[in-house]
């Protein structure tokens, strides 16, 4: 038999294995959901508490594997070739879309190798100074900024992070010119603005609030859309640049082709887990609010996520990797 006779064969035999597994009452076995990054933040508490959920109303384990490495490509590319039978699933943060705006190679495509189950929470950045910085709000940081252009700097855990990211739409929108210091991690850079080294960074609201709440740095605004239950007396940057909005988000997805009945009873049971009173809590700290949309929902936000951010990138001269 030829190569392209045994290739057709594979193709036959997949396809009618999965027909029949979407025929049988789902799940019958237990169900993985792959984390591409490690335990404890925000995407792995997401999905942990979606597992949980899913366990008790399926009446079958779900479980999260961490798959962390290469910017969550290793965990992201690993879902997206798993079968498309509904026994593998995918909670991902935004790096599902950046990291195909900033590198050059991305072993999977965000929008055709994966079937959007939905938009799960969505958590901002703080916008933190060091107390020695004279502005007490965002506008008067950006007016600071302006009358010393390329004076500030402000630190990131790396090139493409949501922090870096934040920061040159914020220079974009507000017309300043902030330097950027990458560091390694998130840690290190809220450390240079205690000390003075840097003016400024974006933090999640889990690492800033207790720097706040001691006096260590100042917070000016939040990268979302309205306040959070951490910092409520923070207000938006959208408050003082008009139309500004950069969230970290996070999402379930199951990869392409799984049944769409499959996919319709995940989504439901989601949107239950969701709306409960542990998720709100589990989430609070970190800033994050659970959300919950369609499918189809997640599907546009996606694709509208990759036109924001390149065109984000492409207006900062971020050199691709």
């Amino acid at each position: 038999m030829g190569r392209s006779c045994v290739r057709w064969a594979s193709f036959v035999l997949c396809f009618w294995t999965c027909q029949l597994l979407a025929q049988a009452e789902y799940p019958s076995r237990a169900v993985r959901i792959i984390v591409p990054s490690p335990p404890a933040g925000g995407t792995d508490i997401v999905g942990r508490v979606l597992a949980d959920h899913f366990s008790k109303a399926f009446g079958q384990q779900f479980f999260v594997e961490n798959k962390p490495g290469a910017g969550n490509m290793i965990g992201i590319e690993a879902a997206a070739r798993a079968a498309p039978d509904g026994y593998t699933l995918l909670m991902t943060a935004s790096t599902l879309a950046l990291n195909s705006v900033l590198y050059k190679q991305v072993p999977y495509d965000p929008v055709r190798d994966f079937a959007p189950i939905s938009l799960a929470a969505t958590a901002p950045n703080i916008l933190i100074v060091h107390p020695g910085v004279p502005a007490k709000s965002l506008a008067e940081f950006i007016a600071l900024a302006k009358q010393k252009p390329g004076a500030l700097s402000y630190g990131t855990p790396g090139i493409g992070t949501s922090p870096h990211l934040c920061m040159e739409l914020l220079k974009t929108m507000a017309d300043i010119d902030v330097q950027h210091v990458p560091y390694r991690g998130t840690a290190a850079a809220v450390t240079d603005v205690i000390s003075g080294q840097i003016a400024v960074a974006f933090a999640t609201a889990l690492t800033a609030k207790p720097q706040v709440d001691a006096g260590r740095v100042r917070a000016l605004a939040v990268s979302g859309p309205r306040r959070v239950e951490a910092l409520p007396n923070v207000p938006p940057v959208g408050d003082a640049v008009p139309g500004y909005e950069a969230m970290q988000w996070y999402g379930l997805l199951a990869p392409a082709g799984v049944p769409g009945r499959i996919i319709e009873r995940l989504h439901a049971e989601a949107m239950t887990a969701l709306r409960s009173r542990e998720m709100k809590a589990r989430l609070a700290t970190d800033g994050a609010e659970p959300l919950g949309s369609t499918p189809a929902e997640f599907a546009a936000f996606i694709r509208r996520e990759l036109e924001k951010w390149g065109r984000v990138v492409e207006t900062a001269r971020i050199e691709r990797q």
